[in-house]
């Protein structure tokens, strides 16, 4: 295992989200030709993870991870820039209490969350029986991390850094709940630890540099999770760090939680 593939995992998932932030800042009548650019970016890199999903080297394990972070920013423009959300775009209503806020909330992401699931399993069904999983495991990875931000979000957190939504979007911040801490939080925190360690130690374990390069990225990509997740409790506005990609203030976190 080496270094490398650690900073290849920063640099792509920074840079694709400064590029996410970057799209959705620009005017909306440019949106649909982003979005139609992204989705055939998208569809060349699921034939990529098609056709590497066999190869065991370093080169490949480095294209499927970057093909699946392709995947997920087109699905997050998606989202961004209102195509693909859910059949309910109006705020959380005062009242709402337990069950029905989680419908309300669910319903409100659904669609995307949908799509999400169905491109996992394309994934996995692309991938099936070869020994490249990198793309599968990297966009299911995201989806999980993801999913358990947006579940802490929903029920409390010191950190909701809901100015950094998209004006459309802003209904959703009516749905998260500022909070000291939820009973979630540990075990989020917990799960991506527990998927790092376990990255890392099958990266040094692994029988061949592909597979140790692919587990790495893995690796690195679950502790940046964590680090989302820990900026959650902390005063610290995250979305900062993408204010150079964009003219405007910025409208998106990262590709991992922008729905936070």
């Amino acid at each position: 295992m080496s270094i490398p593939p650690l900073l290849f995992a920063l640099m792509l998932w920074f840079f694709g989200t400064a590029m996410v932030v970057w799209l959705d800042s620009r005017s909306p009548a440019t949106f649909r030709t982003s979005f139609g650019w992204a989705g055939m970016v998208a569809l060349a890199a699921l034939g990529v993870v098609a056709w590497s999903a066999h190869d065991v080297t370093v080169g490949a394990a480095y294209i499927g991870f970057a093909a699946a972070i392709a995947i997920w920013a087109w699905h997050e423009l998606g989202f961004l820039m209102g195509f693909v959300s859910g059949p309910r775009h109006a705020p959380c209503p005062p009242d709402a209490r337990g069950w029905t806020r989680f419908r309300l909330a669910t319903a409100t992401v659904i669609h995307h969350e949908v799509a999400l699931a169905a491109t996992i399993a394309l994934l996995f069904a692309l991938a099936w029986g070869q020994p490249n999983q990198t793309a599968p495991l990297t966009f299911a990875l995201l989806f999980g991390m993801r999913l358990s931000a947006k579940l802490n979000l929903f029920l409390g957190v010191p950190s909701l850094s809901d100015e950094t939504f998209p004006e459309h979007l802003a209904y959703l911040k009516t749905y998260f709940k500022k909070a000291r801490c939820n009973w979630l939080y540990p075990f989020s925190i917990g799960f991506g630890a527990g998927v790092t360690w376990w990255a890392w130690t099958a990266a040094e374990a692994a029988a061949n540099p592909g597979a140790a390069a692919s587990y790495t990225l893995v690796a690195g990509l679950a502790a940046l999770g964590v680090v989302e997740h820990v900026l959650l409790a902390l005063p610290i506005r995250d979305a900062m760090m993408y204010r150079w990609a964009s003219p405007q203030p910025v409208k998106a976190k990262t590709i991992m939680t922008e729905q936070r």
